[in-house]
């Protein structure tokens, strides 16, 4: 006992008042990265106001430092996004059959949104392939893009302001936490089978069909291909197989030497630019070889008035705007963060949905649909060595002279040449290396992969995401419910303790067991925390080399918090233990938990000495105590053994 006389003693402060709990609970849940730190610093009101305007309107903060040096690298940085996001334009537009001037659109009014509003420094903004593809499955469902092109039209532009209004609202409520249940895993299997069904798709374009299959699962499309082939045209196969042969090796350039990043980024423009010069002297629409068709002349022009919220068609609107956005937010966070990283800086989760939203309520009404920031256009963003999002207003600039002077000319491109470069970008899309990967270090994350791959892949792109956080859901109730519990011995020569699975070297203290817990303690885990203790006592027990348990320790330091059920199933575990001769002890209760015991008056029935700082405070008080309770239960038998001799 002796090394315990300078142990600090357990706080048993009154709980704190409700308002100041709430408050740090809030403060935890919807503002863990405290951005209102910054205004504290702040003494002058109107320096809190600047600062105001500088946290809501982030290009206020840059711009004030920005010089000619950066300039030069943003803009070299924007004329090369730009001839990406020309092809990708066009080519995403073409597969949520979209027109494609309207690809092209999305590259001008959304880029100028996002840097004004948006705390990406790389992100460069631009249409996906996959929310393309997934936005013609939901909205064709309800309006035929062939039959009534101009109402699926407006309602992919009213689903884009669905998804504006959506994200918008996840960042002014702080809701990101939302966006967290799309994992890695799920994305990573949802981006794979997409681009597999994508690839399959381009297949249309690159034998040159005209007739060809609305759904996505790999068996109709491979089904369409095959029962056409009486159709297929050789001379656009030739130059599509041509044309992938091409950008497949820029992309094998790239690889190989990472300077060499423009050859790829211009790799799909000179496929375009070479497409149209080909079928404009071949007159390619007589000789098997489809083209764009005309494009006009102009900027965005007005669309807020084809918004349609007909109760007819709301509901695959409102869906397809949902799910859309969703992934639209998780993919362009992560890829944001990801290049954020890599520069050792950080951007505002936040904050970044608040500017999808705004670009893409804004894009609404200017003729866009749906935009994020592109995995490839933000690379190629990155490499061009961008510094600031002036690289996204130069990108803009340049699509406006396209569309006021240019367009016209695209209107040539061969639907051949626009399969490849998308085929081209798909295969980049699977990673085949990282679904391995998971399968070796985590082989339930690689079947939630697999369950968005495969499910995309052949059944449908909202069945195979579904069913992929679904399984991820599980897994986490799996975790609430089976919480992570562990026997702790000492560690030789320290004062540590640690997991005995893990430690096999650690040493069990004779008579005392001590159990950890790590993690919330309420009603959907009490039941299995109640029965693995008694089994581990049972256990413990049962084995002759560990003798008979006399004390039992819970380590609660990994326990964030606890509920009445958990309170009550502590009183019922102490009741069972005490009836079987076994004393109870708590170490270490982080602040709410202890705040809960003593309002449940926890601490008054199980004693507050029984309630220790430390793992070895408890296991030296506990190890005075034994002998005390040896003595004791002997003058007890031998008292009944006084008391029967006496009525005998």
């Amino acid at each position: 006992m002796g090394s315990l006389k300078n142990v600090p003693n357990v706080s048993f402060n009154a709980p704190r008042p409700f308002g100041q709990r709430l408050k740090s609970d809030l403060k935890e849940t919807f503002f863990p990265d405290d951005p209102f730190m910054q205004f504290r610093e702040e003494r002058g009101p109107m320096q809190r106001v600047k600062k105001g305007f500088q946290y809501f309107i982030p290009i206020l903060e840059w711009l004030p430092k920005y010089n000619l040096n950066m300039f030069k690298y943003d803009l070299l940085a924007g004329i090369t996004i730009t001839s990406l996001a020309i092809p990708q334009g066009i080519s995403y537009a073409k597969l949520g059959v979209i027109p494609p001037i309207v690809g092209l659109y999305s590259s001008f009014v959304p880029p100028l949104i996002y840097a004004v509003f948006g705390s990406s420094n790389h992100l460069a903004v631009g249409t996906v392939a996959a929310c393309s593809l997934l936005i013609s499955e939901i909205i064709g469902g309800v309006a035929s893009p062939e039959e009534e092109p101009t109402l699926y039209l407006h309602l992919v532009f009213t689903a884009t302001f669905i998804t504006g209004i959506m994200q918008s609202a996840l960042g002014f409520l702080r809701l990101g936490i939302l966006v967290d249940f799309l994992s890695h895993s799920t994305i990573l299997g949802f981006m794979g089978g997409t681009a597999v069904i994508i690839c399959l798709q381009q297949l249309k374009g690159i034998f040159g069909l005209t007739r060809f299959t609305s759904k996505t699962d790999v068996y109709s499309v491979l089904h369409a291909v095959f029962s056409l082939r009486k159709e297929w045209r050789w001379q656009s196969a030739v130059v599509g197989v041509v044309f992938l042969v091409f950008l497949q090796f820029t992309r094998y350039l790239r690889n190989r030497n990472p300077k060499l990043f423009w050859v790829s980024a211009m790799a799909p423009m000179v496929t375009v630019i070479i497409g149209c010069v080909f079928a404009y002297f071949i007159k390619g629409s007589q000789n098997g070889i489809l083209t764009v068709g005309h494009l006009s002349k102009g900027i965005n022009p007005l669309s807020i008035h084809f918004l349609n919220f007909d109760s007819k068609y709301l509901s695959a609107v409102v869906q397809a705007g949902l799910i859309t956005g969703l992934i639209a937010l998780a993919e362009g966070i992560a890829i944001g963060r990801s290049f954020a990283i890599m520069k050792n800086e950080q951007i505002d989760g936040n904050k970044e949905m608040i500017a999808f939203g705004l670009m893409n309520i804004v894009g609404s009404f200017t003729s866009c649909y749906l935009t994020t920031g592109p995995f490839s256009k933000t690379a190629v963003n990155y490499n061009a060595g961008c510094r600031t999002p002036m690289s996204n207003i130069v990108m803009a600039i340049c699509m406006a002279l396209t569309l006021l002077f240019l367009a016209p000319l695209f209107s040539y491109t061969p639907l051949v040449a626009l399969s490849a470069i998308i085929m081209s970008a798909m295969l980049g899309l699977i990673k085949y290396e990282e679904m391995y990967h998971l399968l070796k270090v985590d082989k339930f994350d690689f079947c939630i992969c697999m369950a968005a791959f495969l499910g995309v892949a052949f059944l449908s792109m909202d069945v195979g995401i579904m069913l992929s956080v679904g399984l991820a859901l599980l897994r986490a109730l799996l975790y609430m419910a089976r919480p992570a519990t562990c026997k702790l011995g000492k560690i030789p020569n320290s004062s540590l303790y640690r997991d005995v699975e893990q430690y096999p070297n650690a040493t069990r203290v004779h008579g005392i067991m001590v159990i950890q817990l790590g993690s919330p303690v309420y009603y959907a885990n009490c039941n299995y925390i109640r029965d693995r203790i008694f089994r581990w006592v049972r256990d413990e027990q049962s084995d002759s080399e560990c003798g008979s348990v006399e004390h039992v320790l819970l380590e609660l330091s990994g326990v964030t918090s606890i509920d009445m059920t958990g309170i009550e199933t502590l009183v019922e575990i102490r009741r069972s233990l005490q009836a079987n001769g076994i004393q109870m002890g708590i170490v270490n209760p982080r602040i709410v938990v202890m705040e809960k015991m003593i309002a449940s008056e926890f601490t008054d029935t199980i004693g507050k000495e029984n309630i220790y700082l430390s793992v070895d405070e408890g296991v030296e008080r506990c190890r005075d105590l034994i002998p005390k309770l040896k003595q004791t239960a002997t003058s007890s038998q031998s008292s009944d053994v006084t008391t029967m001799e006496q009525r005998v």
